[in-house]
């Protein structure tokens, strides 16, 4: 997707404007200055364009204070990998020399630039927006962050100026993301399958800061592996170039069809990994697990199936993403994983007749029929799937809110059993009928 990166000088409300877009709270706001640190990343929709927003640090151009230093490469970096750059200022305190010379680094990034005036709060002060014509970027939009007064106006111009969305290149074949924490041995797995040094390879974590894509060709097929910077916790990242890597793995994410998690046997499952699973399931895109270097973990006869015991306990509601044990270094099981992604990638585009899906899951809503809703039966009439690649199921009944997760993880779990879907995130509709 197309990306916006919201710059401007120090508390002119660009993280208010960001949750305002996004319609979150994952930026901080504060009065303040210097509060957004790092940059914040999130999604936002117009129209039925979507596209990635960014929030960036308060831009000081000739600061020697190293924080503010560092906020200034961030955005940067950020400036440098957006599409459209949303340049906000303060209509209540005018043009400033830091507004000057944020507009001068804009300019040189030769990137399209919409001028927001933010904190226009009543007629007047949209009036005065007027004087930011002077900066030369273009025409200059009123808005209220806090109130949302002119954000239409503003997503209207910011959908105009938007490049389309990135296509996928032809060939290629299924896309396969192989992500997860620094250092677990993501290229090296790649380079095994490649069968040369595609990507860096050292003991250092992070070498690996861009996504990197390369078309593999695999009994015949072809397949493109998607090589992605190492995900770390917030609190340990500490060059700059490595922010903006969580941003690019997110992406990759997003232009995958199946999503390899890669986990280091020797230290388990953290609370980030589920966390990129959560959000390739939110995508529904189909998910793996690779337990790499398994060669150096002690094992007993049950060894293995003890440690994917303790990965279900931990992922709950994610049992259904098959595990593999490998190795990059000794090649163990490496094909394993390709074969793996494959069959869930053919998964993620299978159908169900509609006949034989009735079949199945009217017995099963006959066997255990759904709770009370309100007093009132829940009767579910027939069932349908409406899409593939991802699956979409809709279950047509006379009372859709009355059906509750406990109820939908029931019917998921009967068609799993029947029809499969290992890997694959699945969608279920309620329709009145």
């Amino acid at each position: 997707m197309p990306l916006v990166a919201i710059v401007g000088r120090p508390n002119v409300g660009k993280s208010t404007l960001f949750n305002r877009l996004t319609e979150s709270r994952a930026a901080i706001t504060h009065d303040e200055p210097g509060v957004t640190r790092d940059r914040v990343y999130g999604n936002a929709i117009w129209n039925g364009v979507e596209f990635d927003v960014v929030d960036t640090g308060g831009y000081v151009a000739s600061s020697a204070d190293r924080f503010e230093q560092a906020v200034r490469e961030q955005v940067e970096i950020a400036v440098a990998e957006a599409d459209l750059l949303l340049f906000v200022v303060d209509v209540k305190t005018g043009i400033s020399d830091l507004d000057d010379d944020v507009a001068q680094m804009l300019r040189k990034a030769g990137k399209p630039v919409v001028v927001m005036a933010n904190k226009a709060d009543n007629e007047k002060l949209r009036w005065n927006a007027s004087e930011f014509y002077a900066l030369g970027l273009g025409d200059v939009i009123p808005v209220s962050a806090i109130s949302g007064t002119g954000t239409g106006e503003l997503m209207d111009e910011i959908v105009r100026q938007l490049p389309e969305g990135t296509k996928r290149p032809p060939g290629g074949g299924p896309r396969l993301a192989i992500v997860g924490r620094p250092n677990v041995g993501k290229s090296s797995l790649v380079n095994q399958l490649l069968g040369e040094n595609r990507s860096i390879v050292t003991e250092i974590s992070g070498t690996t800061r861009d996504s990197i894509d390369t078309v593999l060709k695999y009994h015949g097929q072809e397949i493109t592996l998607i090589d992605t910077a190492g995900l770390r916790r917030k609190a340990r990242v500490r060059e700059n170039v490595e922010f903006y890597s969580v941003l690019r793995t997110q992406r990759a994410i997003s232009e995958s069809d199946v999503t390899i998690l890669l986990l280091d046997a020797t230290k388990g499952l953290e609370s980030q990994d589920i966390k990129v699973l959560k959000e390739a399931e939110s995508l529904r895109k189909g998910l793996l697990i690779a337990v790499n270097k398994w060669d150096l973990v002690e094992k007993e006869t049950n060894t293995a199936r003890d440690f994917q015991r303790e990965l279900y306990d931990r992922l709950q509601t994610l049992s259904y993403v098959p595990v593999l044990f490998i190795s990059a270094l000794t090649r163990q099981r490496i094909t394993k994983v390709i074969d793996g992604a494959l069959r869930i990638y053919e998964e993620r585009q299978k159908r169900v007749p509609t006949s034989k899906l009735n079949e199945v899951m009217l017995a099963a809503i006959e066997r255990s029929h759904p709770p009370m809703y309100r007093n009132r039966y829940v009767k579910i009439k027939y069932a349908s799937q409406i899409k593939s690649n991802p699956p979409v199921f809709a279950f047509f009944c006379n009372q859709p809110t009355g059906i509750r997760d406990p109820y939908r993880r029931y019917l998921e779990n009967q068609m799993r059993e029947i029809f499969g879907f290992e890997g694959v995130p699945l969608t279920f509709v309620f329709k009145k009928k």
